[in-house]
């Protein structure tokens, strides 16, 4: 036994494998999005996921399990934007809008990426909430994201409140938040009616300052 190494196996670091094993889950989430929208959960299979990656089977279930964590991990990337374990608000554009001085300039880089997210969001997020209506396991997979969904909400009504105090019940304006950053609401005003997605941003900029807002009469 070599001295200080605590009798332990010493452990092999190669970059080259890592990267492999990054463009691995990058492949096999791309391929899971492309299915899973176009199929649907029920119509996507992790062999059809796995084929369409070029891996086996097998490699798809060591990294991701079962084909709902397949699904929950293709949700946490639409949110995010990239595989990385970091938080939505510890992320550069929800620390950029933290370092705002005031409500409106707070308000305005909010949702600004509050509408790229949920454009990157929409298709999958349909998948997920037509799986959650049949099946149990993913409709508690739904509900988990609703709650994410919800500590967005508070951390903008306390962004609010912060800057400039605010209108009303805190807990009263963090249900109307939650509710209007339904991935549903920014659907209906895209894809139903032909929103862009600044448009959108503007919109909801506008009707949060106006929800939450003391009123300066």
């Amino acid at each position: 036994m070599a001295p200080g190494d605590g009798g332990g196996k010493r452990r092999y670091h190669s970059p080259g494998r890592a990267e492999r094993a990054r463009r691995t889950r990058a492949a096999v989430l791309a391929a899971a999005h492309e299915l899973f929208v176009a199929r649907g959960y029920a119509g996507t299979t992790i062999r059809a996921v796995a084929t369409a990656a070029g891996v086996s089977v097998p490699t798809v279930e060591q990294a991701f399990g079962t084909k709902r964590g397949l699904l929950k991990h293709v949700v946490d990337v639409a949110r995010a934007g990239d595989d990385e374990p970091v938080a939505i608000l510890d992320r550069p554009p929800a620390l950029a809008a933290a370092a705002a001085a005031d409500a409106a300039d707070f308000l305005a880089a909010a949702t600004a990426e509050i509408a790229v997210v949920a454009a990157r969001v929409a298709a999958v997020q349909a998948v997920l909430a037509t799986a959650a209506a049949a099946d149990p396991e993913i409709a508690a997979l739904a509900r988990e994201i609703d709650a994410q969904r919800r500590v967005v909400a508070a951390w903008l009504v306390d962004g609010v409140r912060t800057r400039a105090g605010l209108r009303g019940e805190r807990e009263r304006a963090v249900d109307a938040v939650w509710t209007l950053l339904d991935p549903v609401v920014h659907g209906r005003l895209t894809a139903g009616c032909g929103w862009s997605s600044g448009e959108f941003a503007d919109w909801l900029a506008d009707a949060l300052g106006r929800l939450l807002l003391p009123d300066r009469g």
